[in-house]
């Protein structure tokens, strides 16, 4: 059976690659994003994606790795979602898709600008655990109707369809 990997031991991650990927052995491991705990803008996510999608296919020996980045981009409308993976193959192709974005409340917004890390700022405004390994913001303001591990699947279907196109193209 062939590899995959996903640069994260985030339950919510994993679960978005094993629910688009069913033919492959998925396998994990907590990768180095390279970039701020909290990315900062959309190149900044995209950066951290490729990053972990690249090691993981390294160190696990997978035939494709696949990072999935969440960030926030500020906006004159505001904070906003943001959310970005890459799919890296052991021949070094790398294909990049971005995720939903929504804005976020305006206080959970100035707290980011001012430095806090998303995760723990949900925490705080739920007054829940770990929301990040659960429905994530995104869950949280769309009333659970699109959860952290949906909003990734989709970004994972989009890169393996991109990634399956890229082999017809090149062997048929």
């Amino acid at each position: 059976m062939k590899k995959a990997a996903i640069g994260s031991k985030n339950p919510m991650k994993v679960k978005a690659v094993k629910d688009v990927l069913d033919e492959f052995e998925i396998l994990s491991m907590e990768a180095k994003s390279g970039v701020s705990e909290q990315p900062l803008s959309d190149e900044e996510t995209i950066t951290g994606a490729i990053n972990r999608a690249k090691q993981c296919v390294d160190e696990l020996q997978a035939e494709i790795g696949f990072g999935l980045e969440g960030g926030v981009l500020q906006t004159e409308r505001g904070v906003f979602l943001c959310n970005w993976g890459a799919l890296a193959s052991k021949g070094g192709e790398v294909f990049i898709a971005g995720g939903a974005r929504i804005p976020l409340p305006e206080e959970i917004g100035k707290r980011l600008m001012n430095g806090e890390e998303l995760g723990p700022i949900m925490n705080d405004y739920t007054e829940r655990h770990n929301v990040s390994k659960k429905e994530g913001a995104i869950g949280v303001f769309t009333n659970e109707r699109i959860v952290r591990s949906d909003m990734f699947s989709h970004i994972v279907s989009l890169l393996l369809g991109q990634y399956e196109y890229s082999k017809k193209l090149n062997h048929g």
